[in-house]
């Protein structure tokens, strides 16, 4: 699972038909322990997160599984909206 920022919406009139009737949003991944910039991509939206919200996504296999159309062409799906996240870089990574 990834966290993320949701930092837009994607509007697509033409688009693949599985993917219609879905809410695509853009997210931008945050790494807490990394201050490099993470590519943003796209993922569907079935809780209804916004603009501005921290979100937890699943991507690949089980992002297919979120949603009522089992053969639609998703790759990432946000899954929750984080109320907060609490982390603490004392801790040392191996």
């Amino acid at each position: 699972m990834i966290l993320g920022k949701v930092v837009g919406n994607v509007w697509a009139t033409r688009k693949e038909e599985g993917l219609t009737g879905l809410k695509l949003l853009v997210v931008k991944p945050i790494d807490y322990y990394d201050d490099r910039p993470l590519n943003s991509f796209v993922a569907t939206d079935s809780v209804g997160a916004g603009i501005g919200d921290t979100v937890l996504v699943v991507k690949g296999s089980s992002a297919r599984k979120t949603i009522e159309k089992d053969n639609a062409p998703i790759d990432a799906s946000i899954i929750g909206i984080i109320d907060e996240i609490e982390i603490d870089k004392n801790i040392e990574l191996k």
